[in-house]
């Protein structure tokens, strides 16, 4: 039986914290159409086929809560939009890029669901929708669908947009620190904190790590001098100019030599071990392919070791091991690399792999090894022959425990002598658990950016907790990286509201930034009167590295096209929950729906902080049961029916007294503003008394000084003449 296809109508990338979750997500509108007449335990096969598919689907607790749940849900009948979530959830997963949040609700249209699944990239979350949508149809109508294929294509989406697995490592230790980040741009430049309190980040590098330092990092032969210089063991060496001279040099400095190029990373062009004036003449032209120079210096005997240095202290090291094959006579090179290396789950084309694949004859420094055994990719080697493949770039076993303490003090050292704040130590020695110097040990790179995979996925040896090392290092302590950000919504006056908070913030002190009626302001000093959305505006100010506080302006409208534009907020305002009016076309009709847009303001409230709502909407005042911080209410109704029990809580309550604005908090009456000054009188003249009683309750609930409060507002009419 054949149904009529499930239709996406849209989708919407939300990336902030929104009416579902506190995390990016995309939201699709999806049309059912007849299949909203077929449940799925009314369609013969589809639970078998399914679970055939997607095995992984006995992981999905769904509102069950436990394993299983989500199957239970299947057999006994659900509907299509929610099997469609479950499957994109599971081809993330299968993907690896791990996902569990999803919801799909009805709307006022039959047979059309809100779908959202998390989006970790927007990118990759958009194609599972689809690939979910029709492999959900494949297995309705009883059709075959390559599962593998859709994964591939997602991992490959994966690769191209997703961050690093380095970068990936140090934004996941920081967000499980709780401070916020913000991808700059689409490869690996992120920033974490907020505003002046930020750090950037690229892969392995910091706004901490100097330029200097990094470019003498790239010069092999100015590193060996320097550290050679203070006392750093290093092989001796020198730039050469040709082969011959190149040749000349190996035999001053005595055979076996190494071969490298002097500004090349991850062992690109470097030859080990080289013997003869031939093997000297090749290994001379893959480092001149690889780098701008050559350089030649003597062999040292044992094992590469990779020593992660952060900070000056050494949180993880690798040993390397030697990529070989044995013949057996009847199989060529090529086909024993296949059989015997690449087909090592370690190894792949993707970020994620640990290893590369080996790949001939397009890897130069494999090719040029085979050739010193007068071997090519065609040959045979006889049967038990081992024939070594690849002698560096394989760190494989972590080690970290067994490095010795003049090992690590020396690695300490060659970063500093660098200059490097986060460097990756590269040095031979036979044993790491020895002291260097008596085993004849030398360090041969100090690497600026050094990649973080082979410590958080050693192939033996346990991951290293490298990410949370490098956050450590750029917020020691219990430092977060956060501004204070006041987040204001609603649908009265709440341009004016934000300028107002903005001005008062000024006048205590850090320079303040504002977003709101799609302009932006430095210290009240309009910048940009374009910007494209409320998101934009915000992100823009959490950007910048002058803004040491920020008042941010969200409209409903974009908490549903976007979601916020900060993860959490210091003090949030809400100041009305109104019916809806011309967001239909998010499915928001009733007040209670307004109620769950508006609630995300209050949701993302950081404990140690304070939501400030408008007691005169009952609505809006029930939002305070979902707030992880404070609560003050406002009210021009100085009896309100709230005020007596909140105060007895131990919170504030501002409201009226005549035409005094006071703060009740306990026993204590606090006079805030006369109603009655001049100023105040001018400024009552272009807002209404509840957008200043929302303004001086964020005043107070950012613990401003009643005398700035006043002096503020007495002054603050002029700033609203361009509104």
């Amino acid at each position: 039986m054949s149904h009529k296809t499930i239709r996406i109508l849209r989708m919407h990338h939300l990336r902030g914290p929104n009416l579902w979750t506190y995390r990016a997500a995309i939201e699709a509108l999806i049309d059912i159409g007849e299949l909203e007449d077929s449940p799925s335990n009314t369609i013969p096969g589809l639970y078998e086929r399914l679970t055939a598919w997607l095995p992984g689907l006995v992981e999905h607790h769904c509102g069950v809560g436990e394993r299983g749940g989500f199957l239970l849900r299947l057999r006994e009948g659900t509907w299509p939009g929610h099997i469609m979530e479950h499957i994109a959830i599971e081809l993330l997963n299968l993907a690896g890029m791990a996902t569990s949040f999803g919801q799909t609700r009805s709307t006022s249209r039959r047979g059309v669901y809100k779908l959202v699944i998390r989006a970790r990239q927007e990118e990759v979350a958009r194609q599972a929708l689809l690939d979910a949508r029709d492999l959900l149809m494949a297995a309705i109508d009883d059709q075959p669908y390559d599962v593998a294929a859709a994964v591939k294509r997602l991992k490959g989406l994966i690769d191209r947009h997703a961050l690093g697995p380095s970068t990936a490592a140090i934004v996941d230790a920081a967000t499980a620190r709780r401070i916020p980040h913000i991808r700059l741009t689409e490869g690996n430049l992120v920033q974490l904190g907020y505003g002046a309190r930020q750090r950037r980040i690229w892969t392995a590098e910091t706004d901490r790590t100097s330029a200097i330092a990094e470019t003498i990092s790239r010069d092999k032969d100015l590193t060996k001098r320097l550290l050679a210089e203070c006392g750093v063991p290093v092989p001796e060496g020198r730039v050469v100019t040709s082969p011959d001279d190149a040749w000349e040099a190996a035999q001053d400095i005595g055979l076996p030599v190494v071969v490298k190029p002097v500004d090349a990373n991850h062992a690109r062009g470097v030859s080990l071990d080289v013997r003869t004036r031939e093997e000297v003449e090749a290994a001379y032209a893959l480092a001149e392919r690889e780098g701008s120079e050559v350089m030649v210096e003597r062999y040292i005997r044992g094992h590469e070791h990779r020593v992660l240095v952060i900070g000056g202290r050494v949180v993880a090291a690798s040993r390397g091991e030697r990529a070989v094959i044995v013949g057996d006579g009847v199989h060529t090179v090529r086909e024993l690399i296949e059989r015997d290396i690449n087909s090592d789950p370690r190894r792949g084309e993707e970020e994620e792999f640990p290893l590369d694949t080996i790949r001939l004859p397009e890897n130069r420094d494999v090719m040029l090894e085979l050739r010193r055994q007068g071997l090519t990719p065609e040959s045979v080697p006889e049967a038990g022959r081992e024939v070594l493949v690849q002698r560096t770039g394989l760190l494989t076993d972590d080690v970290t425990d067994l490095v010795h303490p003049d090992v690590a003090e020396i690695a300490g050292i060659a970063a500093r002598v660098v200059g490097l704040d986060i460097a990756g130590i590269d040095l031979v020695v036979e044993d790491i658990g020895q002291p260097l110097a008596a085993q004849g040990g030398a360090i041969v790179e100090v690497n600026a950016g050094p990649g973080l995979l082979p410590h958080l996925k050693p192939a033996n040896g346990k991951p290293r907790p490298v990410g949370e090392a490098i956050v450590e290092h750029l917020f020691p302590g219990d430092e977060d990286g956060r501004i204070p950000v006041v987040g204001i919504t609603g649908t009265r006056e709440t341009t004016a509201l934000a300028l107002l908070v903005g001005a008062l913030l000024q006048r205590k002190g850090p320079a303040t930034g504002v977003s709101c009626g799609g302009r932006l302001y430095l210290q009240m000093h309009p910048v940009d009167a374009s910007v494209p959305s409320d998101w934009e505006a915000g992100q823009r100010l959490l950007m910048n590295r002058c803004v040491e506080a920020a008042v941010i302006e969200t409209s409903p409208r974009c908490i549903l096209d976007e979601g916020l534009p900060y993860d959490r907020c210091l003090v949030g305002v809400v100041t009305d929950v109104p019916e809806p009016q011309g967001l239909e076309d998010h499915d928001i009709r009733t007040r209670d729906d307004m109620r769950k847009v508006l609630r995300t303001q209050v949701d993302v409230v950081l404990p140690q902080g304070c939501a400030v709502l408008n007691a005169d909407c009952e609505v809006c005042a029930g939002l305070a049961e979902l707030c992880d911080g404070d609560v003050l209410l406002y009210s021009t109704d100085p009896r309100h029916a709230l005020a007596e029990a909140h105060i007895a809580d131990g919170r504030r309550f501002v409201t009226l007294d005549g035409q005094q604005v006071v703060l009740l908090q306990g026993s204590r009456r606090t006079p805030l503003l006369s109603l009655e000054q001049p100023g105040v009188a001018a400024l009552l003249g272009r807002i209404g008394v509840p957008t200043l009683l929302a303004t001086l309750g964020t005043a107070v609930a950012l613990d401003l000084p009643a005398e700035l409060i006043r002096a503020g507002i007495e002054t603050a009419a002029p700033l609203l003449d361009t509104l």
